[in-house]
Order: structure tokens, then C-alpha cells, then sequence
């Protein structure tokens, strides 16, 4: 019997052998191409709702928002909609956007938070350590957080259809026939939260294998010492595995929850993740310098997270919209999930009341929802370099190094520069002044790493972060001006305006 055998329970056992089943598929390029999307010319005489939303677990958070606003939504949702047990890590600042939607109060966030904790630390292989606070230090309470938005969802008028999983949808000229076990819903506009593995996200990649993949393993349990702090990315050992291993580690309300994650390529060499919580489980007694047997394991996690440089997705037919996940729109360095639906939330919510009142749902109308964002083109670069090419073979300390090198130049140039970073929100001016400080000696050794098509395309992305950043503030000035645009015009002029200032990060906090 193997160490993950003899641990996890059966059920966690045969969890995580259907995950590595629906890995393999990727690695060996066997994704589905579901086809539950087709067109239709005929006219459709009554349509039901404004909105049919399809998935709950973050589905719910954008319907309530645009219940909100008064507009017909429905939620439908594969199963019981309800939040896991795993906290969510955010940082403070981020819940703020639940207030200014008028979704949840600040005595409500509150209740929504499990733990609070401070600082977090940052610290490399026999390299540098750094410690930063508030960032990724609030564990929210996910079974309180969506229990309580579905419930005001339902109070505003919203209707939520559970054990309803999605089969098809018709596009015709004036809405959308969804198909969803046995209900049928017309709607004006679908939005697809399903995730990675959305069916309709699915049929329009038509099998295209990932370009990059985060796997992560990890578990939540008792009986650690008492640690108030947090690691956001840790390192201790050298490349192992043709794979940099990097740590996480939070305080949560059962115990202490820790993860190992890696970034890599879908090779099909590629091991699986029964084997990576293997060696979660060999190196956790010395991350966390304590016996295996001492633990008091609540649950285990795992699971691997596809990014995709073509992202965000855009639909080939109008009235359908790809939101979260599903839209590859988090960065190839990030988990994607809750945090990357907060940061859009508001900027998302005013798009599509915008969109819906002129009724600007054709294709073209909607692929302004979600535009080519530079500052998260640039983290393609990042990924590449903290991941190695099943092929290549590079120094050990080589990733170790190069991040140690980064971070020790971002740390003297202060919160300014780390903060956005550590936060998934790229700034040229953070990135500029970085850059220089860093040793080329360091830097030098990534270039067979990387690729050198891989700089060219992260040199435009680059430039395209400088353009955007002096562009926003230059189509800011005009505001004063857009009361005399038309409705239409209005539309492109707000949703250019998004995409110079998320695409510059200027909507950080």
C-alpha cells in the first residue's frame, strides 16, 4: 500500500483518481469537443429571463449582482448550490466590491471572514525572505459567503435551478433556448461560469491542449504548532522531477491548510497528481517541521488548473459570454477561481447592464466584455520562467536564483511595486523599475529556458502595457464629453476605458 493509500479515505482516494483520469486526457490530447451549442434563423415569439446564468459556485455572485439591478435572472447550477469547507484566500481590500455592489454588508463581510492573519512570507531555496502584510491574509468562509448571496439572490426576485445540469443551447436572432435537464429557459443572454472544463468553453477550443498547467496538492489539518502567520510562495528544495515545487500555507479555521503547486507544460511525460501528493506528503514533515503522524488530517485537496495564451476566450456566437474561468481570463500564474472574479466583478456587472440596455449582445458587441488584457499577457513569461521544459536541462538553483534575484528588487523598491504583483495585478511602472535592478547573470540563463519566441511575444505584450498605462489616463480626461455620445457609443467608449485600466492595472487598490 502506497503513503497516499494508506492517508487519504477511499473517497478522497477515488476523488483524486478521477481528477488524474480527466489530467491524463489532457496530457495525451483527448479533451472532449462537445457540440451543445447550434444556431437557428427562426424567430423566437416570448423570451423568459435577461440572464440565464450557467454555474453556481461563482455564478451566483455576478447573478445576485445583476439581480440587483433589476434585471430577469436565472441561475442554474449541476448540482446543490453551496460552498465547499476550503476557505478562499483574498486579501481585505478585495471584499470591498460586495459593498459597492449593494450585495452584502460590512457586517456581513465580516461574518463571511473565517480567519485573519498577518504578515505572509516570501523566501526561496538558500536565497531571499521577505515578509509582507496583508496580501492573501483573509481565509473567506465560502459555505456563509454563497449561502448568503443566494439567499438575497432569491429575496430580489432571482430564480435558482439545482440538480439542473446544462445540455444544450439554440442561438437564434432574438435569445438563447437552454436546454438544462428537464427545464427549458429562454433568455436573452447566457453566461457561461461552468469553469475550465465548460462544455461550451470546451466545443470552442475543440480539443486545444493548455499551453500551461498549475497542479496543486495540499491538505487542511490540526495539531500543527500554533503559527499566526502565512507563506504565499515558498521554496526549500531545488528543481526536482523536471519541476520547481513551491509551497503555500494559511492559518484556516480546522487547522493550518498547506499546498504544494508547480508550474509545467501538459507533456505527456508528465507525472500525475497521485504522484505529486506523494511527494506533498514526503516533503510536508519538513516544510512544516512536524511528523506525519502527529497530524490530525481534516481533508485533502488537489487539482490542476489549464491556461491558455489565447484568453480571454471569445465567443463565436452573439448572446453567449464567458466569465471566470471559463474565459481563461485569469493569468497563466495564478489559481484563476474566486480572487479573479472579485477583481471583475464590478467591471463585469456595469458591462453587462450596459450591454443589456441597448441590447449590444451581438458577438463583436460582447468580445468588448472581455478584451486582450497586456498585464496579463506579460505573466506568460513569468510561468515559463519558474517551469522547465521536459527536455531541458538546467541548473537545479536556476528558478531559486531568478527569483530570489526578482524579489529582493521589488522588496527595496517597496509595497508600491510588490503589493500588485503578489496580487496578480502587473504594473509597467512596477515592472520598469524592477527589471534594471535585476542581475543579468540571473536573467541571462532563461533565455534557452524560455525561448526566444517567447520574449518576442512578451516584448509586444510589454509595450502594449506601456501603451495602455498612458493611454487610460489620456481617455479618462474625456469623460466629461461621453453625455453627448450616443447609447452605442457610450458602450465602446466605457468598455475601451476597462480595457486600458485593467489592462494597465490600474484598478488596483
Amino acid at each position: 500500500m502506497s503513503l497516499v493509500e494508506s492517508i487519504l479515505s477511499a473517497a478522497e482516494l477515488n476523488n483524486l483518481r478521477k481528477v488524474d483520469q480527466k489530467w491524463l486526457e489532457v496530457k495525451q490530447g483527448n479533451l472532449p469537443k462537445p457540440e451543445t451549442v447550434s444556431t437557428s434563423q427562426t424567430s423566437l415569439t416570448e423570451i423568459e429571463w435577461d440572464l440565464v446564468i450557467l454555474g453556481g459556485t461563482l455564478g451566483i455572485i455576478i447573478a445576485a449582482a445583476l439581480q440587483a439591478l433589476g434585471w430577469r435572472v436565472a441561475v442554474v447550477e449541476r448540482g446543490i448550490l453551496q460552498g465547499r469547507q476550503q476557505e478562499w484566500n483574498v486579501s481585505r481590500l478585495e471584499l470591498d466590491v460586495f459593498e459597492e455592489l449593494g450585495l452584502l454588508s460590512s457586517a456581513e463581510i465580516e461574518q463571511a471572514i473565517a480567519t485573519e492573519f498577518n504578515p505572509v512570507r516570501i523566501a526561496f531555496h538558500q536565497g531571499y525572505e521577505m515578509w509582507v502584510k496583508d496580501v492573501l491574509n483573509i481565509g473567506v468562509d465560502p459555505v456563509f459567503l454563497l449561502a448568503t448571496l443566494k439567499e438575497k439572490f432569491l429575496t430580489m426576485g432571482g430564480t435558482l435551478f439545482e440538480n439542473t445540469p446544462y445540455q444544450s443551447a439554440i442561438v437564434h436572432p432574438e435569445g438563447v433556448v437552454v436546454t438544462a435537464g428537464k427545464t427549458t429557459l429562454t433568455t436573452r443572454l447566457v453566461i457561461d461560469v461552468m469553469g475550465h472544463f465548460s462544455p461550451i468553453s470546451q466545443q470552442v477550443r475543440q480539443g486545444e491542449k493548455p499551453q500551461g498547467v498549475c497542479l496543486v496538492v495540499g491538505s487542511c489539518a490540526q495539531n500543527y504548532p500554533e503559527n499566526s502567520t502565512g507563506d504565499l510562495i515558498v521554496s526549500f528544495t531545488p528543481i526536482e522531477n523536471q519541476c520547481q515545487y513551491f509551497w503555500e500555507a494559511f492559518p484556516a479555521r480546522e487547522g493550518r491548510s498547506t499546498y504544494l503547486f508547480t508550474y509545467l507544460d501538459a507533456d505527456p511525460s508528465r507525472f500525475s497528481l497521485e504522484f505529486f501528493l506523494t511527494e506533498y506528503l514526503r516533503l510536508l514533515p519538513e516544510y512544516q517541521q512536524i511528523e506525519l503522524s502527529q497530524l490530525d488530517f481534516q481533508r485533502f485537496l488537489f487539482g490542476f488548473f489549464p491556461a491558455y495564451q489565447h484568453s480571454p476566450l471569445q465567443s463565436p456566437w452573439s448572446r453567449i459570454l464567458f466569465v471566470g474561468d471559463s474565459s481563461g481570463a485569469q493569468s497563466p500564474v495564478s489559481f484563476g477561481g474566486f480572487g479573479a472574479m472579485l477583481r471583475h466583478l464590478r467591471r463585469l456587472t456595469l458591462g453587462i447592464d450596459e450591454a443589456l440596455k441597448i441590447d449590444a449582445l451581438t458577438k463583436n458587441d460582447l468580445a468588448w466584455l472581455q478584451p486582450y488584457q497586456p498585464n496579463i499577457s506579460v505573466t506568460w513569461l513569468f510561468q515559463r520562467a519558474m517551469s522547465v521544459r521536459v527536455a531541458r536541462e538546467i541548473l537545479p538553483s536556476q528558478i531559486n536564483q531568478l527569483m530570489s534575484g526578482v524579489f529582493q528588487s521589488m522588496d527595496q523598491l517597496g509595497d508600491d511595486v510588490v503589493k500588485p504583483f503578489l496580487k496578480d495585478v502587473v504594473q509597467f511602472g512596477g515592472l520598469a523599475k524592477t527589471l534594471p535592478r535585476v542581475n543579468p547573470q540571473l536573467v541571462l540563463p532563461i533565455i534557452p529556458q524560455v525561448g526566444l519566441s517567447s520574449l518576442v511575444d512578451w516584448s509586444w505584450h510589454y509595450l502594449n502595457l506601456a501603451l495602455y498605462t498612458g493611454l487610460y489616463p489620456l481617455g479618462e480626461s474625456l469623460s466629461p464629453v461621453v453625455k453627448y455620445l450616443t447609447p452605442r457609443q457610450q458602450y465602446l467608449y466605457h468598455r475601451q476605458l476597462d480595457a486600458w485600466k485593467y489592462g494597465a492595472g490600474k484598478d488596483y487598490k
